[in-house]
């Protein structure tokens, strides 16, 4: 069984309201506008999707892109290149090259996540854990 759709009520003799175009740094999904945002060399450096950024200072510099600038701001705090993709409005691809750009210019850090090596030995966990019930 499926939900009934929900139905925009329109005054009569009037056409629906037309979206809003988004006002994020995206440009809309024009190809033209990544282009340009991502430059033409298209550099990347060796990050992925988990990779934390975490800028230097918030403060952009006076040469910053309004990309590059919203980037800064967000990155007081350490975020992924995934959440910095999906809050710009950015893809993947372009927000890589922008960050590439910033670290070579030191406005960011790169951070690799902590990937744990291998689990604890049972035994070790097993000792505590009975250490632990004698208490």
């Amino acid at each position: 069984m499926t939900p009934p759709q929900r139905q925009r009520r329109v005054p009569r003799g009037e056409s629906p309201p037309r979206p809003a175009a988004r006002a994020g740094a995206g440009g809309g999904g024009n190809p033209e506008r990544l282009y340009v945002v991502a430059g033409a060399d298209g550099e990347r450096a060796d990050i992925d999707l988990v990779t934390l950024i975490v800028a230097r200072s918030p403060d952009p510099p006076p040469s910053a892109t309004p990309e590059q600038a919203a980037l800064l701001r967000l990155c007081v705090a350490p975020l992924s290149v995934a959440e910095l993709s999906a809050y710009l409005s950015l893809p993947f691809s372009v927000v890589t090259v922008l960050i590439t750009e910033m670290l070579t210019a030191e406005l960011v850090q790169a951070r690799s996540p902590i990937v744990r090596q291998a689990l604890p030995d049972r035994s070790l966990l097993e000792a505590v854990m009975h250490g632990l019930q004698r208490l």
